[in-house]
């Protein structure tokens, strides 16, 4: 199983690519920052300098409707953004 889900695609995240040559991904979250830089250089062939992860903890909600309070709970993320090494750049529209 790899790490990687998925990239993620924004206009942050674009900036940061032409900006410092970061990209950002989502990832597992009991992916290790170890484990999320052999991912990377796997799937995309390059050299990774670092890595930094954060974790988008769950939120709960809850609202008041005729049936009484309905609790609830947003999904857990992981985001990693990847620094690659001068000269390495990924091209996140040509891998599947």
């Amino acid at each position: 199983m790899s790490a990687i889900i998925k990239p993620v695609i924004s206009e942050k995240a674009n900036y940061l690519s032409d900006l410092r040559n970061a990209y950002s991904f989502l990832v597992d979250t009991k992916a290790n920052k170890i484990e999320i830089k052999k991912a990377i250089e796997e799937a995309y062939n390059v050299k990774v300098a670092d890595v930094r992860t954060m974790i988008y903890a769950p939120k709960v909600s809850a609202k008041y409707t005729k049936k009484g309070l309905q609790v609830g709970k947003t999904n857990k993320l992981k985001k990693a953004v990847v620094t690659l090494a001068e000269g390495e750049v990924i091209d996140i529209f040509s891998v599947n």
